[in-house]
């Protein structure tokens, strides 16, 4: 079993990032240890298909492999690196270009939603970006990946042009990867707003938890989260058109590793007076020691760049028959 997943560097994790995907990657890491093993990316890469601030954009590599480190990722037990220093990843992109088709491309939910309006003024590299995703997990012959609902399409474009690739070369070079789902109770939502996912890009910094918030900052930003006035229910299907308190649940829910309706047994019939201040507690007692963490690391540049640097190779290793598979195949070197 092979796990590849990727992460962009485009600022600080926060609990959305950590909840819906960083548990599961400390998760399966642990649990494939012994018959198989895990990459872990920094999808900078991704990253520049809209513009970034070159600073700003190596800084958050940084910063990102930081945060990860502190929130339970183990460079003994798992892969982790800078998908730009793997050259295997854009070299295998332009390759699978030759397969991939235009129709595929055109169905892909998410560049209508990135895209917006200006779709004719969006980056290439931004129409493409799924090839390079398929790419980051083919190159490695990844058996799964780790992905919300909202990207299960792209690991079956993944699929399509592994296979197409296949039949077309007579090969049997590429592996296609199965998704593993995430759960309901990881996707997290804005503390403004219950109907959209917690997310870096929301101006609003109170909309987020951040790993790097202080207590005070933490148990102020659960205080103002949007609420409601009613009591907690004693069923979460009682909580159907009242998603911001439906959130806060679901959040108490996965930090403390239960089942939602198990939260709602202890607070059903109580109001967000009592209900807050206990997620802000158990907020804070699970990222105090990661922050901490998160910290010390940060100020280590040298050991990061260290930690990196044994990533890419260790990951350029893997990459690399496949690669080469895929050139002798396109007949552009010697078999």
């Amino acid at each position: 079993m092979r796990i590849v997943s990727g992460i962009q560097p485009t600022g600080d994790l926060h609990l959305g990032n950590y909840l819906g995907a960083i548990t599961r990657w400390v998760a399966l890491q642990d649990s494939v240890a012994d018959n198989g093993e895990c990459l872990f990316f920094l999808a900078d890469l991704h990253a520049i298909t809209v513009h970034n601030d070159p600073t700003a954009l190596a800084a958050n590599v940084r910063a990102m492999a930081a945060a990860l480190l502190a929130s339970g990722i183990d460079p003994d037990r798992a892969i982790l690196f800078a998908q730009s220093r793997v050259s295997a990843h854009a070299e295998l992109a332009w390759l699978l270009n030759g397969t991939a088709r235009m129709g595929w491309l055109n169905r892909m939910t998410q560049f209508k939603e990135k895209g917006g309006k200006d779709r004719e003024g969006a980056s290439v590299g931004l129409f493409a970006y799924p090839v390079l995703q398929a790419a980051d997990v083919l190159g490695y012959r990844a058996t799964h990946v780790p992905v919300g609902d909202d990207q299960k399409q792209h690991i079956e474009l993944a699929r399509d042009i592994a296979l197409k690739f296949n039949t077309d070369f007579d090969v049997d070079l590429f592996v296609p990867p199965e998704p593993l789902i995430g759960t309901d109770a990881a996707r997290i939502m804005s503390l403004r707003d219950g109907r959209s996912k917690m997310s870096k890009s929301d101006p609003s910094d109170a909309s987020r938890i951040n790993l790097i918030d202080g207590d005070d900052l933490i148990a102020t930003k659960v205080r103002k989260a949007k609420t409601d006035p009613a009591p907690l229910p004693e069923t979460m299907a009682e909580l159907g058109d009242r998603p911001e308190a439906a959130n806060l649940v679901r959040i108490f829910a996965a930090l403390a590793a239960r089942d939602p309706a198990s939260v709602l047994a202890d607070f059903a019939g109580k109001g967000f007076g009592a209900f807050k201040p206990a997620l802000a507690d158990l907020l804070i007692a699970k990222l105090g020691p990661i922050r901490g963490r998160l910290v010390q690391l940060a100020e280590d540049a040298g050991a990061l760049d260290r930690i990196l640097a044994r990533g890419v190779e260790r990951a350029a290793s893997l990459a690399r028959p496949t690669l080469d598979g895929a050139y002798a195949a396109l007949g552009l070197r010697g078999g």
